[in-house]
């Protein structure tokens, strides 16, 4: 018994003895191959790189903005446009009314048709003949068959002088009264007399207008009196220009009823009267 006593003594002071010679450094573990694979970092991936191209996108649509940098694709050829989308759709055309038989002698405010050559007896006939039926919108009570050169002469008293010398007057212009254009005969429908301007399409007669109201203005009961008499004068002496001959009331007999226009030329000038 007291020699087991012994023996504990000796362990117990052996070990006080290992405690107080331990060294001063702990030793280290030797490192299993495991842990070092758990605490090596992993090698970069490439696909966890950002892409350049698409950050220096972002920032391009962060400084511009998304709707001024980002630009729709180019439609399909031949795909039709959504409906109610107009961004991509050209500007919608000025609409022009539609000219009654379509323009004439290249002015788009002359309407009718183009009837060629007309051949009439002897020197009578026109050389690429109009049948004109209105001008700058205003109708002619009778076509008028006349050259290109004598329907841009009316077209240059009707917007110069009767549209606005008439104004809104009962409405404004409704027609112009037509009382003769080509025909082939002498002067003043006179046997012998020289050709007419008529006989070439040089010339048209006007015996009046009508207003939108109804109201109709004629040379033969106008041309005297106060209102009417006035705005006729007016339209005589306005035409003086635009035709080289330009005859009314106060020239003869045969114009009491009608004004004469027609696009002779003088060498001393128009010949008005």
């Amino acid at each position: 018994m007291r020699f087991a006593v012994v023996l504990a003594l000796f362990a117990v002071a052996s070990g006080s003895g290992a405690v107080a010679d331990a060294p001063t450094t702990s030793l280290r573990p030797v490192a299993r191959p495991v842990a070092v694979i758990a605490v090596i970092d992993p090698p970069p991936v490439a696909a966890q790189a950002p892409d350049a191209s698409q950050t220096q996108a972002e920032a391009q649509v962060e400084r511009r903005g998304l709707l001024s940098s980002l630009r729709p694709l180019r439609r399909p050829e031949g795909a039709r446009p959504r409906q109610g989308a107009s961004q991509d759709s050209p500007p919608a055309a000025t609409p022009r009314l539609r000219n009654v038989g379509g323009a004439l002698c290249g002015v788009p405010d002359l309407q009718g048709e183009a009837i060629g050559t007309v051949v009439g007896a002897g020197q009578c006939g026109i050389q690429n003949a109009v049948k004109l039926r209105a001008v700058s919108g205003v109708p002619l009570s009778t076509p008028a068959t006349i050259d290109c050169s004598t329907a841009k002469a009316l077209k240059k008293w009707v917007d110069g002088s009767l549209l606005p010398q008439v104004g809104r007057r009962d409405g404004g212009v409704s027609d112009i009264r037509i009382a003769a254009s080509y025909a082939c005969r002498g002067r003043n429908n006179q046997k012998g007399a020289r050709l007419s301007e008529h006989s070439f399409g040089h010339a048209v007669d006007i015996s009046g207008l009508t207003l939108r109201d109804g109201t109709m203005i004629t040379v033969l009961q106008g041309w005297g009196s106060g209102k009417d008499g006035k705005l006729l004068k007016r339209l005589h002496r306005d035409a003086c220009g635009p035709f080289g001959t330009v005859l009314g009331p106060n020239s003869d007999r045969f114009h009491k009823d009608h004004f004469h226009f027609d696009t002779a030329r003088y060498r001393s000038g128009p010949y008005c009267k």
